[in-house]
């Protein structure tokens, strides 16, 4: 007759081995999901995405906004320009606020509109620049990243350009 002792063993022993078994169940399926191909695609892309984010931001802030700040008559670059809706403890009224920094810190409240274009503008030319890689890749390529398309006159929803219509009853691809 098992005795007290070798009863809890072995429902020790019982429980430690299932549990090891859900933990090695657990971490075998995190590991076939973490390594699945379109996974690791997507990670890489994401890091590919936000180092050509950074790029093209660096171009906008540095090449491209200086002379915008010259063409456009504006005493300094355009990401600091800002309106003072309210004035903080310290202000001058002589002197005003020198930089958007300055009048943060003063705890002014304010509308940075010079940060909002830069943002406008660094997202037109991230646009951009996605689109001429995807153009040059689809000059390259036989798999099409873009897909030009047409206004169907039947029912005005926007078709693939390839598509010729035939009769009303049906679309002819051609």
């Amino acid at each position: 007759m098992p005795s007290d002792v070798e009863n809890v063993n072995g429902e020790t022993e019982s429980l430690l081995g299932r549990s090891r078994h859900r933990v090695k169940r657990f971490f075998d399926g995190f590991i076939d999901f973490a390594f699945q191909g379109n996974i690791l695609q997507i990670a890489f892309g994401l890091i590919i995405a936000n180092i050509f984010t950074d790029l093209i931001k660096s171009f906008v802030s540095a090449i491209l906004m200086p002379p915008l700040a010259i063409v456009f008559p504006v005493n300094k670059n355009i990401e600091e320009k800002f309106a003072v809706l309210r004035h903080g403890d310290t202000y001058n009224s002589t002197t005003g606020y020198n930089t958007l920094r300055q009048a943060l810190d003063d705890g002014a409240v304010v509308m940075a509109y010079g940060s909002f274009i830069y943002q406008v503008v660094s997202f037109i030319m991230v646009g951009f620049a996605l689109y001429g890689l995807a153009h040059i890749y689809t000059l390259v390529s036989h798999d099409p990243i873009i897909k030009y398309t047409k206004k169907c006159k039947y029912c005005r929803k926007r078709i693939n350009e390839k598509v010729k219509s035939g009769s009303r009853s049906g679309i002819v691809v051609g």
